[in-house]
């Protein structure tokens, strides 16, 4: 399962290649995460009730338009907030191991963690207690939960993080809610080869070894952490459901992606053209341990085609597709988002 590459969504050749600088190819953040699901019902119940996320946007894969794609995020789906879905009903559970991102971390406030174990624990969610972890040179208190798929996701005590996530879920305290992305963890047979990416050509700062080496991006926002756990004593991992698709990294507009991509493609990489994803453009590319990593630009956001005050409740379509709307809704199972069901999806 690779990156959506639809030809009908490329964005115009970008052109002659342009000149770019360290500061322009240096990423500002985690943009979103994208992962794999089987139940897309099961999937909105579980990260806007149990997590209280916001769904933000109810669209479709766009090479894959019988399948749904479910974005996550705070209020308006700001970039570094947001975790997406492919939920293909009838997908395999994938295997954790090397060659994946094998985890991913929203901030909640300090104090917060015994809240959250309670909430899990009355819900039957598998959870572990929190802990104490180091990552590179910081100490913190985490929880780590399981989806209902299995998608392994951890809760950082984060202080310092002043976003003030979503908190229009009655179940979720805005006093405990989820603030939006804190970091990713890459799990690698060997370490070099991706840290040499990340610093020499992505331009993040080691922060620091040991068991989970961190390396830090250049925003001075929360969600600019990556930890990366190398080791020989795993199988390698198997993309299926449950497990983390992609993983992207902001850049702040098209012109900066555009130096981006020539930048990797300089240094030799394999990159796609620039996609449309309605929503921002993108660019991938696989990290020497496997993982696929995208580019995404912060514009033009989730309300260009639906009010802020209306998001995620009605299935958006881009313009290429929007001529095969009913038989696309035709193949997709009906979505409830609380008691109100998606428009277009009956």
């Amino acid at each position: 399962m690779d990156a959506e590459t639809n030809p009908a969504a490329r964005v115009n050749d970008p052109g002659p290649a342009v000149t770019h600088r360290a500061e322009d190819v240096a990423p500002h953040g985690l943009h979103h995460v994208t992962a794999i699901a089987t139940d897309p019902q099961r999937n909105v119940d579980f990260y806007t009730t149990v997590l209280g996320l916001r769904l933000v946007k109810t669209t479709v894969n766009f090479d894959d338009p019988g399948t749904y794609h479910l974005y996550y995020g705070d209020e308006a789906g700001r970039p570094s907030t947001i975790l997406t879905f492919f939920p293909w009903r009838d997908v395999p559970a994938g295997r954790q191991g090397t060659g994946l991102t094998t985890a991913t971390a929203f901030s909640v406030p300090p104090g917060s963690l015994g809240w959250w174990q309670q909430h899990l624990g009355a819900l039957g969610v598998d959870a572990d207690p929190p802990r104490d972890r180091t990552s590179g040179d910081d100490d913190e208190e985490v929880l780590t939960l399981r989806d209902p798929d299995g998608l392994v996701v951890d809760l950082v005590a984060s202080p310092g993080d002043t976003r003030s996530g979503w908190d229009g879920v009655a179940a979720v305290p805005a006093e405990h809610a989820v603030r939006g992305l804190h970091s990713v963890t890459l799990t690698e047979r060997a370490l070099e080869p991706t840290a040499a990416l990340l610093t020499d050509l992505l331009h993040m700062a080691p922060e620091g070894g040991g068991a989970r080496s961190r390396f830090g991006m250049a925003g001075d926002e929360p969600g600019t952490v990556l930890d990366v756990e190398a080791t020989t004593a795993v199988y390698q991992g198997l993309q299926a459901g449950g497990t983390v698709h992609h993983i992207a990294f902001r850049a702040p507009d098209r012109p900066t992606q555009e130096r981006w991509r020539q930048h990797l493609v300089d240094a030799g990489l394999k990159v796609t053209a620039i996609l449309d994803r309605q929503y921002f453009t993108s660019i991938y590319f696989r990290e020497p341990g496997g993982v696929l990593f995208e580019i995404a630009t912060d514009r033009p956001g989730f309300d260009v085609d639906e009010p802020l005050l209306e998001l995620g409740r009605h299935l958006k379509l881009p313009p290429w597709l929007e001529p095969d709307r009913e038989q696309i809704a035709r193949s997709l199972p009906p979505l409830r988002v609380g008691d109100e069901i998606v428009e277009g999806t009956q």
